[in-house]
């Protein structure tokens, strides 16, 4: 896979901001490259039992469904998680193959990239937060992009345990 720079092909905040977006994204997904299935599924920190490369593309996947679908648009949440499972996307992450996760995953962000690039950065999200504050698109993908980067971090401490590999 080719990876995506980071710097953008223009100066101006939308560009910066999908830039910024779409390069964690390719670094999720470049953090899993050559993991074979049962190493995506392995869960090696004792105090984290949920965390596996296949849950964190899971749960990055579900997250932008959240925030894009479900607070911006305001369609109904179908998400995995329940109020007895709130985790439950990294659960049922290591009953799929990791690279049908990050199909969708990629397929998932191509749409994505066409809503933010149809909408205003200025446009209120239908559905309010916890706080009743209606965030607009440019928070979503500030958010978006701290969630990637901060379970990136995850990523790279998860793939060198497994196999040594570290990397950006």
């Amino acid at each position: 896979m080719t990876r995506i720079d980071d710097m953008p092909p223009a100066w101006d905040e939308r560009s910066q901001l999908t830039t910024f977006l779409d390069y964690a994204r390719d670094t999720a997904r470049v953090k899993c490259e050559g993991v074979s299935a049962e190493n995506a599924r392995k869960a090696l920190l004792p105090g984290s039992p949920l965390m596996t490369l296949s849950g964190l593309i899971n749960h990055l996947r579900w997250v932008e469904y959240y925030w894009f679908q479900v607070v911006f648009l305001g369609e109904e949440d179908e998400g995995p998680w329940t109020e007895e499972d709130p985790d439950r996307e990294m659960r049922i992450a290591v009953d799929f193959p990791l690279t049908q996760l990050l199909d969708e995953y990629a397929e998932q962000s191509v749409r994505y990239r066409e809503l933010v690039a149809g909408n205003s950065l200025d446009t209120k999200a239908k559905r309010a937060g916890r706080d009743g504050v209606h965030v607009d698109l440019r928070w979503i993908l500030l958010h978006l992009t701290e969630e990637t980067a901060r379970h990136n971090g995850h990523m790279d401490i998860l793939r060198e345990m497994l196999d040594g590999t570290t990397g950006d």
